[in-house]
């Protein structure tokens, strides 16, 4: 079936065909032994299918499986690995129609965007791919007297929490680098996101992926998500999540000296100086902060304005957010919806505490619903205007499509604001001078800066952040460095 008609006939029945059921665990899905729990549509607010709560025994099995799978991976010849990496990337545009579909249902997030997400998996596994047989050493020059050289080897089994916002691309951006590093896997999804996962699975073993390579498990974070960090199996960690759990996943697994990777929040400015153009700065304020319903770590959730030029963006951005019609992200709306009824109701305290402070809210500010069906969990585009450095709306991170704006007059004062959060993911620089973007970026603490195109970059570059962003870094070359590490081999030519 097309895309048009997995959507439409999901609409007009609220079903989605053959859902994977179960846990995926040496190369196949496995019954439900634990009991399940419901999975909702965020565009319906209604559960549309059940998934699996795994059981302890269930998990070790998964790490068992991937501990006997990556003693015979790290032996397979580079070049083959990259074959298989090529050939996932191909089965996943083959059934991307699919994966898209289940994606919108299970996140909230527009098709489009879900599409989008598909095709930048599909990209990972071929750019890993092309890594696989060039993970490479060096030889270094100690005299005549000796011969020396480096060699990187995988670090074994390795898992991967997935967060809810990008259920497919943050799979894709840990998995690929560590299947063509020599690694195997065991994922977890998030519960509120858990099928995209399994069905990835599935076409992994489809494409010619070795059983037992890549398992998921679904279930609670508390409660397999805990144990796959704490055991002294797993090599590498990747996680992606919140400040606070993240926490929580350093301190499960540091009494295992388990290696971390952490992509934690964010609190990105977009700085733009005075002799930027309004409209371009206005288009991208819009899309930093109201793709994917704001629900990205790397969102642009703070706009540092000069002030000559404040007025006349705000006006623009506002009368544009005011229009954004929200919908169930089948129907192809402006913007989708927020992932969860838990979520919703803390975007909706962030802003209700930031309206009770006296701020200006130049639009949005609520919750809303589908326009078209009245359902679903929605939240009005927001954009807080004229706020102190102090203000919680600058402050914390609300990971909804809410816009906190501050006003600057001197360089050295956007800077001081740009970098006076705990965070440190991204920011992005507006001006036409190339001297200042260059002294701007040079100064902000973070781990990406882009310079007037607020999502420039792309997979190839590394992603992470500073500060309480987290560390480790996915995507790009470097993200292949959290799942190998370096021996290095000396040997005397004497005689």
């Amino acid at each position: 079936m097309s895309v048009q008609d997995l959507a439409q006939d999901y609409l007009a029945t609220g079903k989605l065909g053959t859902l994977p059921d179960g846990h995926f665990i040496n190369g196949k899905l496995t019954a439900a032994s634990n009991g399940k729990m419901e999975s909702f549509d965020p565009g319906r607010a209604e559960a549309f299918a059940e998934f699996s709560l795994a059981s302890a025994e269930e998990m070790d099995a998964a790490i068992g499986a991937a501990e006997k799978a990556a003693a015979h991976w790290r032996r397979v010849a580079p070049g083959e690995r990259c074959r298989i990496l090529n050939e996932v990337a191909r089965v996943f545009r083959a059934n991307a129609d699919r994966l898209a579909v289940m994606e919108v249902i299970d996140s909230g997030k527009t098709l489009a965007e879900a599409t989008g997400d598909v095709n930048s998996s599909a990209r990972l596994f071929e750019y890993y791919a092309g890594a696989a047989d060039k993970l490479d050493g060096r030889s270094v020059n100690l005299g005549p007297d000796y011969t020396a050289f480096t060699v990187r080897e995988p670090v074994g089994v390795t898992g991967h929490i997935i967060p809810w916002n990008y259920p497919t691309s943050t799979f894709a951006r840990g998995v690929a680098p560590a299947l063509a590093a020599g690694c195997s896997v065991v994922a977890k999804p998030a519960e509120t996101t858990p099928f995209t996962a399994l069905l990835m699975a599935e076409l992994l073993s489809e494409a010619g992926v070795p059983d037992g390579l890549v398992n998921v498990v679904t279930g609670l974070g508390r409660d397999v998500g805990a144990q796959l960090a704490r055991d002294p199996r797993i090599k590498q960690l990747t996680f992606t999540g919140s400040v606070a759990t993240g926490v929580n996943v350093a301190q499960m697994a540091a009494p295992n000296i388990t290696r971390l990777t952490l992509e934690l929040g964010g609190k990105s400015p977009l700085i733009a100086f005075e002799d930027a153009d309004p409209e371009k700065v206005a288009d991208g304020a819009y899309w930093a902060i109201f793709s994917n319903s704001g629900q990205i770590c790397s969102a642009g959730s703070r706009l540092i304005l000069h002030k000559s030029i404040r007025g006349d963006v705000l006006d623009i951005l506002a009368e544009r957010a005011s229009k954004i019609k929200p919908g169930h992200g089948l129907r192809s709306p402006d913007m989708g919806a927020i992932n969860s009824d838990l979520h919703l109701s803390r975007i909706k305290a962030h802003v209700d505490a930031a309206k009770s402070r006296g701020v200006s809210i130049l639009t949005g500010g609520d919750v809303t619903t589908d326009c078209e069906t009245g359902k679903g969990w929605f939240f009005q585009p927001t954009v807080i205007a004229d706020l102190q450095p102090n203000d919680p709306a600058v402050q914390e991170e609300i990971f909804g499509p809410v816009l906190s704006v501050q006003n600057f007059e001197t360089e050295d004062e956007a800077i001081a604001l740009a970098n006076g959060t705990e965070f440190g993911l991204i920011a992005s620089v507006y001006t036409r001078d190339v001297g200042r973007s260059m002294r701007v970026a040079a100064a902000m603490d973070c781990g990406q800066v882009s310079i007037n195109d607020y999502w420039a970059g792309g997979l190839e570059l590394p992603f992470g952040g500073n500060k309480k962003s987290g560390y480790g870094r996915e995507k790009g070359w470097e993200g292949l460095d959290a799942y190998t590490k370096v021996k290095s081999i000396t040997v005397s030519n004497a005689s």
